[in-house]
């Protein structure tokens, strides 16, 4: 599956370090190569993302270990991670307006329980 630059890969060798390293707030798209919905989102993702977000995908046939320890039962999920530590599931319209809105509630909010 060809991705957008912009938008790195990870898996589950390398997810916490990257995640460490980037600070801030980072999105991770969990998605498939058969997945015509996760293509699409990713694209929207890399246009819609507010400036300043880093964003990340994860391929879950080549990081199932990464899909199971976060839950991931359906495809394509977006997970919002703060300063490298999980703080929310986020299930909106990946525009601009909407992408942003949910971000902030999540942000106001107490983080989440890790899956």
């Amino acid at each position: 599956m060809r991705h957008n630059p912009g938008v790195e890969s990870v898996d589950e060798f390398n997810l916490h370090q990257r995640l460490a390293q980037s600070g801030g707030v980072s999105l991770v798209l969990f998605v498939s190569p058969t997945c015509g919905t996760c293509r699409r989102v990713e694209q929207l993702l890399s246009l819609a993302a507010p400036p300043g977000v880093r964003l990340f995908r994860a391929d879950v046939q080549q990081a199932q270990a990464l899909a199971r320890a976060y839950e991931v039962f359906h495809l394509p999920t977006l997970m919002l991670f703060r300063d490298g530590h999980y703080h929310a599931r986020l299930d909106c319209e990946v525009t601009p307006v909407a992408l942003k809105a949910a971000i902030e509630r999540a942000l106001a909010a107490p983080a989440q329980e890790e899956p």
